[in-house]
């Protein structure tokens, strides 16, 4: 069937106040050769009504409408089967240029050239439906706080949950403490951790399956279609025995948190007396108040050292969020111990965010607790018993020693995540590979892949992927993702973090930080089973169809793709998992061959779009310009610019 093509102008918004319409209308039925070209006085309500109705009457398989953004349409505002392509006239002409100008009017006539060019060889969309039944549930991996909570909301909203644990039991770090900071007004006593009670809900929920003891073994697939392999670590059944095979439609990552080791800097693992914070937090919930760790006699004095080591810049420098607190709640636990106890906090920056900040100021209030600002430079045995902390540079311009039982290092938080060095090792690798000027280099790079492959962190989630078994991870193992523009996503769709393994963050961060993530893998779910793209091009159904009779295996495709959706056979054909893909184009791009292309985007589309400008002869005086921006922030900055 042939397309029919119609065009519709909208008059409102100051448009017609701005341009010249009836020369628009010139360009759409003369220049371009669209016989309808009808004007409207707006693009909403019953002007909106209206023009689905004549879209319906004149049967049109193809509409244009010229008059505000994209973005401004609910995605059910025209008659299904029609292609309609909006162009944003108020937003990026009328809004952005000077009215009645020849320069404007040029830039409107060269919008609508190239909505026409595009309009005409684009083909209908078909949502993707794969063969197999998609599966709807959520796998959690980590039975801490986050994974705990994840499981939970996810299960709330009616997903069925598969919660797996690599040790013996469930509730993480937090399980492990004596008291939780206060997380509500007025800030100032602490409170019970609660981990019992989640725990119990997450256990007797009827819509979550916990598996303890157990990793996954592998993760193959893509949303709605994920098929995951769990192994035992152990507690009963021989390790690395296979236990359970199933699929789900999404996945959480929310493996928590590991201490920093600050062995380098300070003489943790060489003095009995220096601990980190977790074990303090251990200590004294085992004995119900501080001990030393050597004799188990009652401590008096306790030296805390904040970042302890773990911001030197061999290894890491970033801010763990949650150390200082914890050094003020375990400040108080010695406080409440014993009325003659004392707490030194030293410390070169000493972090309370939010309101936290009347926390701090109710343990400044304590006459037991010292606070100074200083670098400390030596732990040493002290004579008589003991440990000796020196400092320079204190808050007094001097410097000064104190005799302590015990001196608690706070640690910082590390992602239990696979290591980002090694990822980035391995990803040069591969295109090292595919880039080695003779068989030598790239044989080389090929064993380094294989001595790569397998690097802390791999075995968390095993993924079946061309790219490699991890989530493609940050300077310090956070897995990569936007935390403004796209929180919880990483680049493997369909797999969200939460928790502290995808930023530094307290308990009360962590509930809403799985909470959104639980909510993000049930919307992948629930979208992929339309046929959608998920962030950032959401509701798109458009699939990527590759002419591979003209493929010549050059990997490009594979190897760029940065979200993992190619896999690829023995000889380097690309093998496409439409689920995983974000409709980005990146592979359209990179193919030299040009096989790959969208029914609404591809090259020749693009192409066609470029050469629809119209090149006035004065050139020189007013020369044109194109750009191609991004959907999801530079368009929407220019609506929000031209409408606010």
């Amino acid at each position: 069937m042939d397309d029919k093509i119609g065009v519709f102008l909208c008059t409102g918004y100051g448009i017609a106040e701005a341009l010249d319409v009836e020369a628009l209308r010139n360009v759409v039925t003369g220049e371009c050769e669209v016989p309808f070209c009808e004007t409207v006085p707006s693009c909403e309500g019953s002007d909106l009504a209206a023009m689905n109705g004549t879209i319906r009457r004149e049967g049109f398989t193809k509409v244009v409408v010229a008059g505000i953004s994209p973005r401004a349409y609910a995605g059910d505002a025209f008659p299904d089967g029609v292609i309609v392509e909006k162009v944003a006239l108020r937003e990026h002409v009328v809004g952005c240029q000077p009215p009645k100008e020849e320069d404007t009017q040029m830039l409107a006539e060269d919008y609508l050239r190239m909505y026409l060019a595009k309009v005409k060889k684009m083909a209908p969309l078909a949502p993707f439906r794969p063969a197999e039944p998609l599966d709807r549930g959520v796998l959690v991996v980590g039975g801490g706080l986050a994974g705990l909570t994840a499981a939970l909301e996810a299960a709330r909203a009616g997903a069925t949950v598969r919660l797996v644990e690599s040790t013996e039991r469930l509730g993480g770090w937090l399980g492990k403490q004596h008291r939780s900071i206060p997380t509500k007004p007025p800030f100032r006593d602490l409170e019970e951790t609660g981990i019992g009670e989640l725990v119990e809900q997450v256990t007797s929920h009827p819509r979550i399956r916990v598996s303890t003891s157990a990793t996954t073994a592998s993760i193959s697939g893509g949303p709605g279609l994920f098929d995951v392999t769990l192994r035992s670590t152990g507690n009963g059944k021989p390790a690395g025995e296979v236990i359970d095979t199933f699929r789900v439609g999404a996945i959480i990552q929310a493996t928590g948190w590991k201490p920093a080791d600050p062995r380098d800097r300070l003489p943790w693992g060489r003095q009995p007396g220096v601990i980190l914070n977790v074990d303090f937090e251990e200590i004294v919930r085992a004995h119900g108040r501080p001990v030393h760790p050597v004799d188990g006699r009652p401590v008096r004095s306790v030296a805390f050292l904040q970042c302890g080591g773990s911001r030197a810049k061999e290894h890491h420098s970033y801010c763990s969020s949650i150390c200082c607190l914890t050094t003020l709640k375990q400040a108080l636990y010695l406080r409440e111990s014993d009325p003659e106890a004392k707490a030194y906090v030293f410390f070169e920056f000493l972090r309370a965010p939010g309101l936290y900040e009347d926390f701090y100021r109710r343990v400044q209030e304590d006459p037991g607790v010292f606070f100074t600002r200083g670098e400390v430079t030596a732990v040493e045995p002290a004579p008589g018993g003991g440990l000796l902390v020196s400092a320079k540079n204190a808050m007094l311009g001097e410097s000064l020693a104190v005799k302590v039982d015990l001196v608690v290092l706070a640690a910082g938080l590390k992602p239990n995540s696979a290591d980002g060095e090694a990822i980035r090792a391995l990803e040069g690798a591969k295109v090292a590979v595919v880039k080695g000027e003779n068989e030598q280099q790239r044989k080389e790079a090929a064993e380094k892949i294989e001595k790569l492959k397998a690097h802390e962190g791999t075995e968390i989630l095993n993924l079946r992927y061309r790219q490699g078994p991890d989530l493609p991870a940050l300077e310090y193992g956070f897995p990569d993702s936007h935390f403004i523009c796209f929180p919880y996503e990483t680049r493997r769709t369909g797999i969200y973090t939460a928790g502290a393994v995808r930023q530094p963050m307290d308990g009360a961060a962590s509930r809403e930080d799985a909470t959104g993530a639980a909510l993000k893998a049930i919307q992948c779910v629930e979208m992929t089973a339309r046929g959608e793209a998920v962030h950032p091009r959401a509701g798109d159904t458009s699939v990527p169809d590759f002419f591979l009779q003209r493929c010549t295996q050059c990997k490009r495709c594979t190897e760029e793709c940065p979200f993992g959706v190619l896999n690829e056979d023995e000889k380097g054909t690309p093998l496409l998992w439409v689920t995983r893909c974000r409709r980005c184009g990146t592979c359209m791009g990179a193919c030299p061959e040009r096989i790959i292309s969208f029914k609404d985007f591809s090259v020749d589309i693009v192409a066609s779009m470029i050469k629809a400008v119209h090149v006035p002869e004065e050139y020189e005086q007013s020369p044109p310009a194109t750009t191609a921006s991004c959907s999801s922030a530079a368009s929407t900055a220019t609506t929000i610019s031209a409408t606010s």
